[in-house]
């Protein structure tokens, strides 16, 4: 019995910490489309790029988004 409580208890942890990691991923993936939308590229056609980019290629293109413009930007 105790067992079981313990499987059901970890089952449902995992559930909540995969969901969570969705949430996340979620918002990064909106957060990289919205600042695309709003920053001021050099050319009209590197922001369209982007978030084709961004939006084509999901959570791999949100990050490549961050590492390449956005992270280069703060330093």
């Amino acid at each position: 019995m105790a067992a079981e409580t313990f499987l059901i208890f970890w089952i449902i942890f995992l559930i909540f910490i995969i969901f969570a990691i969705a949430v996340l991923t979620m918002i990064f993936w909106i957060w990289m489309i919205v600042d695309c939308a709003q920053r001021n590229f050099k050319n009209e056609n590197d922001k369209i790029l982007w978030i084709l980019v961004i939006v084509l290629a999901g959570i791999i293109g949100a990050i490549i988004y961050y590492f390449v413009v956005k992270h280069k930007d703060k330093k």
